[in-house]
């Protein structure tokens, strides 16, 4: 019991430090942003110990939504890594004390080359802080740790920082869904927001017939491409309708010989649709919503078909 009031001591105490964030978000924070903003080469996130580790993590984050970082350790900066640093970077440095001896180094570099410089600390005073072109203030009561002296509740902060830098930089620059799809195309978050034309299918697994096509042939293509449906098209390609299974169990619950029919007699009209770079996650909300199995992709402006997607395209769990 008593390890589980510890745990909980240990939550609390991070909370209230990432909520006491909220207050000093002023003028300094909206000056941060506009300098990540407008960086022209990229942001260079520097910190020893484990603040390096919280910059490793900020320096990921930016690059996942467009905009060009990487981690310095200052240490090696300072054996040969400096020329990583241009005058058209912004420098991210996070030290709580703002007196680490291997960020202090970097200073007479930056500034030569003229490369802006953000700081985390937790000591508004600090020589790194008031030598910063900006200077966030992420200090913490006490860490979350019982001797108050492992760093926990002060990386916590720096890192909500870190996330609202960058989710407010993602706002600013105006960054898609589409955006972050192009950029994350593989993993689970990858597979949500790929465009259906990567997952669709094309070509000869995509079933298709013509409006005079007869209905034993009709049941033939939708067999053998196991889609449960066929695309109807004209001779150009351009979709008239689609005949799915349950189109087939209706039509035969009014017709004793469907076998006498063409494939125009029993296809629906205007079926749903959806173009090549409508991502994955709307084509699933749009079949859930319609409580349709498949959907036919259509080339850009116009009715041709270029594929179908299947529910189970989208549904699996290595998807979603």
């Amino acid at each position: 019991m008593g390890d589980r009031k510890l745990a909980r001591k240990v939550l609390e105490t991070e909370a209230a430090a990432i909520l006491a964030l909220v207050d000093r978000l002023d003028e300094r924070f909206d000056r941060a942003v506009q300098l990540l903003r407008d960086c022209r080469g990229r942001v260079i996130v520097t910190g020893m110990g484990k603040s390096g580790i919280i910059c490793r993590k900020i320096a990921a984050t930016l690059t996942s939504i467009g905009t060009p970082s990487q981690f310095l350790h200052p240490a090696e900066a300072v054996h040969g890594d400096l020329g990583v640093i241009q005058h058209d970077d912004v420098i991210l440095a996070l030290s709580y004390s703002g007196e680490t001896d291997e960020i202090l180094r970097l200073l007479e570099t930056i500034r030569r080359l003229g490369a802006k410089l953000v700081v985390i600390s937790g000591t508004p005073g600090s020589t790194l802080a008031l030598a910063a072109d900006v200077a966030l203030d992420c200090s913490v009561a006490e860490e979350a740790c019982p001797l108050n002296l492992v760093p926990t509740a002060s990386t916590t902060a720096a890192l909500a920082i870190g996330d609202a830098l960058a989710m407010t930089l993602l706002v600013e620059k105006g960054f898609r869904q589409e955006d972050f799809a192009n950029l994350h195309p593989g993993g689970k978050i990858g597979k949500r927001l790929m465009r259906v034309e990567a997952v669709m299918h094309a070509g000869r697994q995509c079933p298709i017939v013509k409006p005079d096509t007869r209905m034993k042939d009709v049941i033939y293509e939708m067999s053998s491409k196991q889609l449960g449906m066929t695309c109807v098209v004209d001779g150009g390609a351009a979709l008239l309708g689609i005949i799915t299974d349950g189109d087939l169990r209706r039509q035969m619950e009014r017709t004793s010989d469907v076998l006498t029919l063409a494939a125009a007699d029993v296809m629906t009209r205007g079926p749903v649709t959806v173009s090549r770079a409508t991502l994955a996650v709307e084509a699933l909300n749009i079949m859930e919503q319609r409580k349709i199995t498949s959907i036919v992709v259509v080339e850009d402006g116009s009715q041709q078909v270029a594929g179908v997607v299947h529910v189970h395209d989208l549904w699996g769990t290595e998807m979603f």
